[in-house]
């Protein structure tokens, strides 16, 4: 499924650990930490973990135009054939954008009845894929790529951008605006997930974050204090290295969940930072499973069950 304009690019780490890279970032925003994972496996390890049965490979997929209050976002769209209506997915991509192992996971979760938009999340910047070719954390020039993609992103074109997403999405046929939308992200996606959940709370009835970089901080615009105003159920999976970097943060995640009375998941995963993409160099198969199966419980119970 793979095609020659999906070429994902290598990753080479050149001394310095991808561990040290994230942390590294803390500095440019709260929850700008980047992610650790490689833009994926070469060619035929993409292709053996493409679409495994006959739903996914018959899910729709459009690349599509999403018109926001800065410009117009490129992003991936997907959707199960015929004409029926699903519940609506947004999926926020890690610090590496949109791009092939991204769209495998849109087939894949469309293929369990949903519509699913994954953006590219640094379209003020550069079309999708934003990184090509091979990217050297150790390189400080590559660095500097990433601190500009983030750097163009500030809470209030987040906050706007979740809008239009949702937006673009409850226009789609294939969505069911009767029933509440998810949100997932990877790494950098698991705050904006959070940004999301409080900027169209009256839309979002799940939320879940994987391996999410600097949902706790110490400022004031920390993605842990926007969960008073969102109506959502959350799953927050931590890598295990994160969690032994800061040991408090699932106690204060925790807390802030029982303040605003969420229900809410929250577990240190036995993996390391970056583990659910396909392709990086700590991807974990069980664990990304578990993680897998477990935000399938949470949309099927609050997305599907609810209208």
């Amino acid at each position: 499924m793979c095609t020659d304009h999906d070429h994902q690019g290598l990753i080479r780490d050149a001394g310095l650990t991808r561990r040290e890279f994230v942390m590294g970032l803390g500095s440019l925003a709260a929850a700008s930490s980047v992610s650790s994972t490689a833009l994926a496996a070469d060619a035929s390890g993409h292709a053996a973990h493409a679409a495994k049965d006959e739903k996914e490979a018959n899910v729709v997929e459009r690349d599509v135009e999403v018109p926001t209050p800065d410009g117009t976002a490129d992003a991936a769209l997907f959707y199960p054939p015929g004409k029926g209506q699903w519940p609506a997915v947004l999926v926020w991509p890690d610090i590496l954008g949109l791009r092939p192992v991204f769209r495998e996971l849109g087939r894949r979760l469309a293929a369990q009845g949903y519509t699913v938009l994954v953006p590219n999340p640094f379209y003020r910047s550069k079309r999708a894929p934003v990184v090509e070719g091979t990217f050297d954390f150790g390189n400080p020039a590559d660095r500097a790529k990433v601190f500009a993609l983030r750097g163009a992103m500030s809470d209030a074109g987040i906050d706007s951008d979740s809008i239009a997403f949702l937006k673009f999405l409850d226009a789609q046929q294939p969505t069911d605006r009767r029933r509440k939308v998810g949100v997932h992200g990877y790494c950098l996606g698991g705050p904006l997930s959070f940004r999301t959940a409080a900027a169209v709370p009256e839309r979002i009835g799940a939320v879940a974050s994987f391996h999410g970089a600097g949902l706790v901080t110490a400022e004031s615009s920390s993605p842990h204090l926007l969960i008073a105003k969102t109506q959502a159920e959350y799953l927050v999976a931590i890598a295990k290295n994160d969690d032994a970097k800061e040991p408090t943060a699932k106690d204060r995640l925790n807390a802030a969940f029982k303040a605003a009375g969420r229900p809410a998941t929250v577990e240190v995963y036995q993996a390391n930072h970056g583990w659910c993409v396909f392709g990086g160099q700590s991807h974990h198969e069980a664990e990304a499973e578990r993680a897998w199966t477990e935000l399938g419980k949470l949309y099927s119970r609050s997305l599907k069950g609810a209208r």
